[in-house]
């Protein structure tokens, strides 16, 4: 009976294969092949029953619920699959998985799987910044009101909010990338990571497994991988899905009534907003997300603390991490493809952005009427604290900023009514901003 939302409501079907039991089992089995192969090629075994260990080790001939059906009487997983694979080996059986410990087979095979789904998350990653880099050419000048504190500040361009997203992607690409030498590694040491068990030959053996699974060494294994490189890992996803909560948090904010700047897209001849009130269109695709990002989060302090074990190993970490590193790639690849359909489809009311840039009124040019004065010859300070003193009376009185501009004799004894108008101009106060943009979006392709 299904219980895990995973199961039935979130998640797409490519990354949750990768995770699934076969999956799982058919990982393991070709760490076994590797292994049987590596032996044959020191000179431990003949090829014959290595290229007999490598054809079997396949979930066409050793099943599922065989080595369930094993694991249930012995209560020992691995020796449960190496039963399995062996009794379909015939002869050739008693050369499986000599020399190995459990966690040879177990760290090395979660290696694979981790290195599938981080392809999916940079095949994901790829996509949503194109997406959102074509959402910052598109809009590379439509201007808005910029938010501090949740308060007005400064103008700026929706293509520039934008832009800096599709950078930030962009980093999280890289940092996926550049850590994954890191992440993707096995080990075939034996237990406690001597070798002892593979004989003299232990660091060849394990250098040929290795090679022949596509992963690196774990240098300097115990009996396991260690678990910093998980925590790394995590930190990575982790980081990535605070990203996305953040770009999310954003559509919900310039979605509220009062702005309506921004909007997901709304199928309106058959989405429903409410139950009841048949008005509402909601952020339902952001609020999803931002909830999501929440357990991926929450899974970071099960893998600091699962990277603290005893001696040269313990179990407190094996089901932790049968939860986090799982749940963590199936929502943050379910949240990637959520964001990358939304801001494709996000609606960009640049009318309301113009409404909403003069309700702010002309006081958010502030510190454009300072610098005029101080182009003028008055000190940064003193124009500080004068412009200060005349958007704070013009705010309290709900009154025109231009007005107590024009009013004050300090201001007008230097600048004319067109340097005032010139100064409040938002359109003219964007800097560099559409070069940044611009700039952005070389980096990121």
């Amino acid at each position: 009976m299904p219980v895990c939302p995973l199961d039935f409501r979130y998640g797409r079907a490519e990354m949750k294969e990768t995770f699934d039991e076969e999956n799982r089992l058919q990982r393991l089995l070709d760490v076994e092949a590797a292994l049987s192969l590596a032996h044959a090629k020191v000179g431990n075994i003949k090829q014959d029953h290595a290229d007999i260990i490598k054809k079997t080790a396949s979930t066409r001939y050793v099943k599922l619920s065989r080595v369930q059906e094993i694991d249930a009487k012995i209560n020992h997983e691995i020796t449960a699959l190496i039963r399995a694979l062996s009794e379909q080996c015939g002869e050739s059986g008693k050369y499986v998985h000599v020399g190995a410990t459990s966690n040879d087979i177990l760290d090395t095979a979660a290696a694979l799987q981790i290195k599938d789904a981080i392809e999916i998350i940079q095949k994901d990653l790829a996509e949503f910044k194109k997406v959102l880099a074509e959402r910052a050419r598109e809009n590379r000048d439509t201007i808005m009101v910029g938010r501090t504190h949740g308060q007005y500040a400064l103008p700026i361009t929706f293509g520039l909010k934008v832009a800096n997203y599709a950078l930030e992607i962009h980093r999280q690409e890289q940092r996926l990338r550049e850590c994954s030498t890191r992440i993707l590694v096995g080990k075939m040491s034996g237990a406690v990571g001597t070798g002892a068990g593979f004989g003299p030959k232990a660091t060849e053996i394990q250098k040929a497994v290795m090679e022949e699974l596509g992963l690196g060494v774990e240098e300097g294994p115990t009996q396991i991988v260690g678990r910093d490189r998980y925590v790394e890992l995590m930190s990575v996803l982790t980081n990535i899905a605070c990203s996305i909560e953040k770009f999310a948090t954003e559509v919900r904010n310039l979605q509220r009534g009062e702005l309506g700047e921004v909007s997901e897209p709304f199928d309106e001849n058959n989405q429903v907003g409410s139950s009841t009130m048949a008005h509402k269109k909601n952020p339902v695709t952001a609020e999803n997300v931002c909830g999501l990002a929440r357990i991926v989060r929450g899974f970071m302090t099960p893998a600091f603390e699962s990277a603290i074990l005893w001696h040269e190993r313990d179990l407190t970490n094996s089901s932790a991490e049968r939860f986090f590193i799982p749940h963590s790639f199936i929502l943050l690849d379910d949240m990637l493809a959520k964001m990358t359909k939304m801001y494709a489809g996000l609606v960009v009311n640049k009318e309301q952005m113009q409404r909403n840039l003069a309700r702010a009124g002309s006081v958010i040019m502030a510190e454009s009427v300072i610098l005029a004065l101080v182009g003028k010859g008055m000190g940064r300070q003193d124009a500080h604290e004068l412009i200060r003193k005349c958007s704070m009376e013009s705010q309290r009185a709900c009154e025109d900023f231009k007005s107590y501009l024009m009013a004050n004799r300090d201001v007008a004894g230097l600048l004319s009514e067109a340097d005032i108008d010139a100064a409040l101009n938002p359109r003219a106060y964007l800097g560099t901003t559409g070069q940044t943009v611009d700039h952005i979006l070389k980096i990121v392709g």
